[in-house]
């Protein structure tokens, strides 16, 4: 008993509430999470970061924002082979960080009027922390010198694992800036049916630089 006070305890102190399916969400709830638990985190942030990920973000008084979505597991585009000594620059070392998607993104999903990517972000800041180590970073908050950013992005069923995380340029030519003008593109692709899912992720995640110019027909 005094163990499972304590588990409730902790869980409490850290914005989680346990989950009542047959119930409404608590008053202030801002996301409800994958086990049926509660997170009423001020930030999209690391909600639920502990709880399998969001299922449906939550507007503050119960009432959901965005459909619940069944993400699927985590496939990876090849290998990672490395975990440390991961090169930086505007394009992700692929021993690292090789790039990956979630399986139950479908086109059909990804394309519903309702989707939203604020449904399936989930990267806590302990995760940030850790690909910035691995490309040999001082692990802290780099404000909008570096983003933390999707290989294959969220538009088009990136996951949120580390092997789908890199540390991008917050300015020039290749900075993420860039890059989530692509993002957009080709999700617009993709949802017109001018491009295949799978091959907007691998073309992403093997070079998104050549992506770029042969979308645009035109160097980032």
């Amino acid at each position: 008993m005094r163990r499972l006070l304590l588990c409730a305890a902790t869980a409490l102190a850290i914005g989680i509430a346990p989950g009542d399916a047959a119930g409404p969400a608590p008053p202030g709830a801002t996301a409800r999470c994958q086990d049926g638990s509660y997170s009423f985190a001020v930030h999209h942030q690391g909600a639920c970061s502990h709880h399998g990920g969001v299922a449906v973000w939550l507007s503050g008084s119960g009432a959901a924002t965005g459909p619940a979505v069944a993400a699927g597991r985590t496939v990876l585009l090849a290998p990672r082979r490395a975990t440390a000594g991961c090169r930086p620059g505007a394009e992700p070392d692929r021993r690292c960080s090789p790039g990956a998607y979630l399986s139950g993104l479908t086109r059909a999903v990804l394309c519903a009027p309702g989707f939203r990517t604020g449904t399936i972000r989930d990267v806590p800041v302990a995760e940030k922390f850790a690909v910035e180590r691995e490309y040999g970073m001082a692990a802290r908050p780099y404000g909008h010198a570096i983003e933390i950013d999707h290989i294959v992005a969220l538009e088009i069923g990136g996951s949120n694992a580390i092997a789908n995380l890199f540390p991008e340029p917050g300015s020039g030519a290749e900075s993420y800036h860039v890059k989530d003008r692509l993002e957009n593109r080709a999700r617009e692709l993709v949802c017109a049916g001018r491009l295949g899912l799978r091959a907007a992720q691998r073309a992403m995640a093997a070079d998104w630089e050549a992506f770029y110019r042969r979308v645009f027909g035109s160097a980032p």
